[in-house]
């Protein structure tokens, strides 16, 4: 059975500050959906809390996984859950490589007692870095650690392929790559397509949907979901930015914080 990532009149503050003022959402397995909006408008706040970073403060909403009740749960027990979320500047993390990372998150998922077998995860490893043109040395270097911002993407995907989580967020997984990189990292998110697995795409660009077809596209500003529908949605955007929205409902200051 496909899961269902479910969030009801979310608002989120920092320094006290709201960010999102009332975010409906809701995401099922088998399903793609991409948020657009200005900057400021929240999609990356969004995105921090869902994953529970400790800057932001729900002040009112549910997020719900499957029934459960995400905003109960440590980060980590998110993540075992079923949550991913790929970064837009992802860490560099020293003395740890990427292998042993990858294992440990794997087993981490799997549980004790389930733990995946070295020969099975290198060979995992191997398959997945090819399909994605990586190197396979870097494997061995530590996480991030002098990556290009290419190979840092890339190496986000590979993390989201290794780990096959059921819901995925994905904050603007396109921003500094070059035609090239974003058509291998669009290869390795289609290839995760299926009723088991649900993506959320925060971007500012149609050029990323161009290779990600999404199901629903939805426009966020002053801190709301205002305006959802399918493709072509994002396609007008591009076209005509964001002004006939806002004519359309009436807003005139559209920033509501610093956050993207």
């Amino acid at each position: 059975m496909s899961s269902t990532l479910s969030i009801k009149d979310l608002h989120v503050e920092i320094d006290g500050k709201e960010i999102l003022k009332g975010v409906n959402l809701e995401i099922k397995g088998g399903e793609f959906h991409a948020i657009m909006g200005p900057n400021g408008t929240g999609k990356s706040t969004l995105a921090s809390a869902i994953m529970g970073h400790p800057k932001y403060t729900v002040t009112k909403g549910s997020i719900t996984l499957d029934g459960q009740n995400v905003l109960e749960m440590e980060v980590d027990e998110r993540a075992r859950a079923g949550l991913f979320l790929a970064m837009q500047y992802p860490s560099e993390i020293t003395g740890v490589t990427n292998s042993d990372f990858l294992r440990s998150a794997i087993n981490a998922r799997r549980g004790e007692g389930n733990e995946i077998s070295l020969m099975k995860f290198i060979r995992m490893m191997d398959e997945k870095m090819q399909f994605l043109e990586m190197d396979l040395n870097m494997a061995q270097r530590y996480l991030n650690e002098g990556f290009s911002g290419g190979e840092k993407k890339r190496n986000e995907i590979l993390q989201l392929m290794m780990l096959e989580p059921k819901i995925a967020i994905l904050d603007e997984i396109d921003s500094g790559l070059d035609i090239d990189a974003l058509k291998v990292v669009a290869k390795g998110i289609n290839h995760m397509r299926g009723e088991n697995f649900g993506c959320l795409m925060i971007t500012h660009y149609q050029r990323l949907l161009n290779y990600i077809k999404p199901d629903f596209v939805h426009v966020m500003m002053q801190g709301r979901v205002v305006k959802s529908g399918g493709p072509e949605l994002a396609e007008r955007l591009e076209a005509e930015g964001y002004d006939w929205i806002k004519k359309e409902l009436g807003i005139e200051d559209e920033t509501v914080g610093q956050e993207a």
